[in-house]
């Protein structure tokens, strides 16, 4: 049985663009920086590597936060990649501009993972992948893009968001919030299978 109260819900992330995206679901919640290096590790597919770390980023806010129960952690990760050839974040304009050079009239896949785990201990893992087309991109189309939408912190050097739509001819998915960083339909149905549907956690 749940107590009458509902659980804080945290987001394992300081991230400022999935904290927009959890505010769509109108939930209170607070944000925590997991303690957690991500990495990538030999042989591993990037949806192993996307669950590897969703779930290291939520498990480090157990380990180093004292949280009183109830509680439920939200944690994501996610990876672009166009088959195993993964698509960082860039962090200059010189790897992004190489990114998108590759990505250009290509099919590119943005695979998110997300990973729960509430004050028993009981986790639960899901993930999902939205497909985009880059248009045929020239160099100085790639540039004018860098310089306004400055994606340097973006897996795959672009804020589709944003002006990113711009680069875009076409998609494949059915959460575009997966793109974004946050699967927020396979959020809200991870969050009913530990038992906390939306309307438990208003």
């Amino acid at each position: 049985m749940h107590p009458v109260y509902p659980p804080k819900v945290i987001l394992a992330s300081t991230s400022h663009y999935r904290k927009e995206l959890l505010d769509k679901l109108k939930i209170p919640f607070q944000q925590l920086d997991p303690d957690y290096e991500e990495c990538d590790q030999p042989g591993e597919s990037p949806l192993q590597k996307a669950s590897r770390s969703a779930l290291g980023k939520a498990q480090s806010i157990i380990t180093a936060n004292k949280v009183d129960p109830p509680f439920v952690v939200i944690a994501s990760d996610q990876v672009a990649h166009m088959d195993d050839m993964r698509f960082g974040k860039p962090g200059h304009a010189e790897e992004a501009s190489r990114q998108l050079a590759v990505c250009s009239d290509n099919w590119v896949s943005f695979t998110t993972a997300i990973c729960l785990i509430n004050d028993s201990g009981r986790i639960k893992q899901a993930i999902e992948s939205f497909k985009v087309l880059f248009r045929p991109l020239e160099q100085e189309e790639i540039e004018t893009y860098l310089d306004i939408d400055q994606p340097f912190d973006c897996a795959g050097s672009i804020k589709a968001e944003s002006l990113g739509i711009s680069l875009l001819q076409d998609c494949h998915g059915r959460d575009i919030n997966t793109l974004y960083g946050l699967p927020l339909m396979l959020l809200q149905e991870t969050l009913a299978q530990l038992g906390w549907p939306l309307s438990t956690l208003r």
